[in-house]
Order: structure tokens, then C-alpha cells, then sequence
């Protein structure tokens, strides 16, 4: 055989193994697939009508891409901003002028040689990061220490530890609000008058401090709290019908200074009386405060006891929500660091019996849009030490508020308030001091 007659009988045999192939694969595709469509002119038989698939076999639905992305979004993806900042001026006109009517733990710009000021700026960050616990951290970028203004101080920064699913049952871990009385709680985005009272904020400087509280609330009544607040009804908060706890005692942003930690409770309910919100609370704190004497001037402060003072308060809380007419009042005992009143034991600084409380009264008048405007006026007697001021000053506080917040927008509100007071001063000697003064507080909400 030639080398050409050979390579003749390959090709013939290769040809004939494609041929062989290809008839294959095209009666094995007849077989799978349907029947060419007839040609033009010609009907098609009817195709055989095929089972109906039960559901129980139909593969599950697909979840949206959305759906799924929420799913896996982080925790930092669900944390959210909001706060707010307010911006006062207390040199009005008043009817009687007095530079020496100061209140150090209230409104640092009042008194002589001030103008505008910044009386809080807040940022809340906060949000869910995890179906049991949720963050809330609150720094203020308008606190003062010393002669500096505007300092940037941490105010909350905590963690809610849910136990059960509907999150009734929860932990608070770290520096938040002490749950003592009602106005102390409310927000001061909230609260009408533009300070706190002296009879109840003297109990907690900065109303905070650092602990472990427990709080418990029905799933109802949490939400409750919640509209009480949403509404513009002036509420204090999510504080737990129960709040229970345990805190260092000598303030926000201080160190513990003894081994004896305070410890409070705390009952609070809402209720609808016929239409209205109303809501009735009680609680107490007992503990030990640590506080130094420093000489002042000419005076050389002395101890009573130790250092390691009782530091002890009870308070009841009443308010009515403004629908449209409410009344709020709030009233506590106890004892506490303090100087003494009287010429023998003026130097002496030792635990002493304090008293004191507040009633506002309140008139909610809603307009077109949204707008409100609410009158009130206030009355505040204290008489008792201030354990977070040097030496422990002791009080006498005799002061009549009278005001309105105009809620132009919900990003914005404007507050007008004459004030009317005989109080202490919060510098030495501590002399009684009588004024008035007119202020207007600007705050924006975002």
C-alpha cells in the first residue's frame, strides 16, 4: 500500500466516524426537545397539555436584594444623629438689676459683664447594634471648666442590655441620668423653663453619674413614655415603671473617692385620667459623699465626722401633661453635706437636714400647622447644702419663673423668661442676693 492510498483510508475512516456522530446527536435532540414549528401555511398539532406542578414542589421565592442587604447590614449602618443647641442673652431690661444674682450650677451668664452664650450643644449618637443592646453617647461641646467656655465634656455614654425579646427587662451600663424625680430625667431640649429647680437638681450635679441601673417596663407603657414625649407633651423618658441602681456618688466625670457606692430606687406610672396623661412618681437614694473643706479667704472650713458624709434624699413626683391645661410639682427631703447657718457653726461643714421642691403650672395652645406656644410659671423653695460646690454651700432659694415657649417650627423654638429671685450666692461669703432678670433662649433642633 502507498503512502498516499494509506493516508486515502484514514480520511475515509474519520469521515465516516463524524457522519456517525452527528446523526447521533441529532436523534438524541429530537428526542429532548419539542417539534419544529410547521411550516408556513400548515397547522401545528395541539402540544399535550403537561401536569400541573403542586406548590409543595415549586421552589421557594427569592427574598428582594434589599431584603437581603438589610439583613447583613452592620451595626454601624443602623446608628443614627440628632441633638441640639441653644443660645441665650440674660442682659434685657429688667425691672430691678442685680450683677451679684448669680447661679453657678444653673445659668453660668448670669450676672455682670456677660452677653450671648451658648448654654448647651449637644450630639446624640445612638441606635441598635445588636437585637439586645443598644448605644447612646452624648457629648456637649458648650460646658465650662473654670474660665473656659465651650469645653467639650462627655454627658452620656452608655449601653442598654436588653434580657428578653420585647425588651422590657434591660440593664443601663455606664454614665447616664440617675433616675431621681421627674424634672432631673427630662430632657432640657424638653423641659420649659430654662434650668433645672435648685431643690431638686442639688442632688446630682449634672444629673449623672456613673453606674448600673436596672429598668422594667411593660411593652405598653414603654410605648407610653414614648409618646409623652413625641408629642410635645413635655415627658420625661423611658425610665422604666421600676428603675433600681447602683452609682459612684460624687458626680458626673469624677472619679470614685471611697469605697461606698450609692445606691437608688425609682417607681413611675403613666396613667390616662379621663383624657389626660397623668403620671405619679416616688423614689430615694442613700449613700456617702466624700468631700474636702479648703479655706476660702478668711475662712478655714472644718469637717464634721470624716469626710464620708450621708448623703441621703426621698421625692415625690406629680404631673399632669398639658392637654391643654397641666401642672407638674415635685417635692424631696433628706440630709446632706452642707455649712452650717447659723454665726457658731457657719465654718462647720457637716450632714444636715435639706428640704425643698418645685410647681410649675403650664397652658398648651396649639395652632395652625403644628405651632404652639406654652405659657407657664414656676415657683422654687430649697433650703439645704450643695454638696458639689466648694465647702458645700448651704441655700436659701426663693425664686418665681414666668415664661412661654414659642414652638415656631419643629427645628426651631424661641423661650422668653422673667425671673424673680432671693437667693444665695454662689460665691463667697454666700450673701442673700435679690433680682430680676429677663432672658431669651433660641434652640434648634436637628
Amino acid at each position: 500500500m502507498t503512502f498516499a492510498s494509506s493516508h486515502r483510508s484514514v480520511l475515509q475512516a474519520l469521515l465516516a466516524g463524524t457522519a456517525l456522530l452527528f446523526s447521533s446527536s441529532a436523534v438524541a435532540q429530537a428526542q429532548e426537545t419539542p417539534p419544529e414549528p410547521a411550516p408556513t401555511g400548515e397547522v401545528a398539532p395541539p402540544a399535550e397539555p403537561s401536569a400541573p406542578v403542586p406548590p409543595a414542589a415549586l421552589p421557594p421565592p427569592v427574598a428582594p436584594k434589599e431584603k437581603e442587604k438589610e439583613k447583613t447590614k452592620p451595626w454601624y449602618e443602623t446608628i443614627r444623629l440628632r441633638g441640639y443647641t441653644q443660645v441665650r442673652y440674660n442682659r434685657l431690661p429688667s425691672f430691678r438689676v442685680n450683677d451679684s444674682l448669680i447661679n453657678e450650677q444653673g445659668d453660668r451668664f448670669m450676672g455682670k459683664d456677660t452677653g450671648f452664650g451658648i448654654r448647651r450643644a449637644r450630639l446624640v449618637i445612638f441606635g441598635d447594634v445588636h437585637p439586645h443592646v443598644s448605644i447612646y453617647l452624648q457629648p456637649d461641646f458648650a460646658s465650662v471648666i473654670g474660665d473656659q467656655y465651650n469645653v467639650a465634656v462627655m454627658r452620656d455614654w452608655y449601653a442598654d442590655i436588653f434580657v428578653d425579646a420585647k425588651k422590657e427587662f434591660r440593664f443601663r451600663v455606664g454614665q447616664s441620668k440617675v433616675p431621681f424625680g421627674f424634672e432631673n430625667l427630662q430632657s432640657s431640649q424638653n423641659r420649659l423653663a430654662l434650668d433645672r429647680n435648685d431643690a431638686i437638681n442639688s442632688a446630682l450635679k449634672d444629673e449623672r453619674d456613673l453606674g448600673v441601673f436596672f429598668y422594667w417596663a411593660p411593652e405598653h407603657i414603654r410605648a407610653r413614655f414614648k409618646l409623652l414625649v413625641d408629642s410635645g407633651l413635655k415627658g420625661s423618658g423611658d425610665y422604666g415603671v421600676v428603675g433600681l441602681g447602683v452609682f459612684n456618688g460624687q458626680a458626673a466625670n469624677r472619679a470614685e473617692r471611697n469605697n461606698s457606692p450609692h445606691a437608688i430606687a425609682r417607681v413611675s406610672y403613666p396613667f390616662l385620667f379621663g383624657s389626660q396623661y397623668v403620671e405619679v412618681g416616688a423614689g430615694g437614694y442613700y449613700g456617702r459623699f466624700n468631700l474636702s473643706a479648703s479655706p476660702r479667704d478668711d475662712a478655714a472650713y472644718a469637717l464634721a465626722r470624716g469626710p464620708n458624709m450621708v448623703d441621703a434624699r426621698a421625692i415625690v413626683s406629680l404631673t399632669v401633661y398639658p392637654q391643654p391645661l397641666g401642672f407638674q410639682a415635685e417635692y424631696n427631703i433628706g440630709r446632706g453635706p452642707s455649712q452650717g447657718s447659723g454665726p457658731d457653726d457657719a465654718l462647720l461643714i457637716d450632714s444636715r437636714n435639706l428640704q425643698g421642691g418645685y410647681a410649675q403650672l403650664m397652658y398648651k395652645l396649639d395652632g395652625v400647622g403644628g405651632v404652639s406656644l406654652i405659657p407657664y410659671v414656676r415657683g422654687t423653695l430649697y433650703k439645704g447644702g450643695k454638696k458639689a460646690e466648694t465647702n458645700a454651700p448651704r441655700y436659701d432659694v426663693r425664686e418665681l419663673e414666668l415664661g412661654a415657649e414659642w414652638q415656631i417650627w419643629k427645628a426651631l423654638e424661641l423661650t422668653a423668661a422673667y425671673v424673680i429671685a432671693d437667693r444665695t450666692s454662689s460665691r463667697y461669703p454666700y450673701e442673700q442676693e435679690q433680682g430680676h432678670v429677663t432672658r431669651l433662649q433660641l434652640q434648634f433642633n436637628y
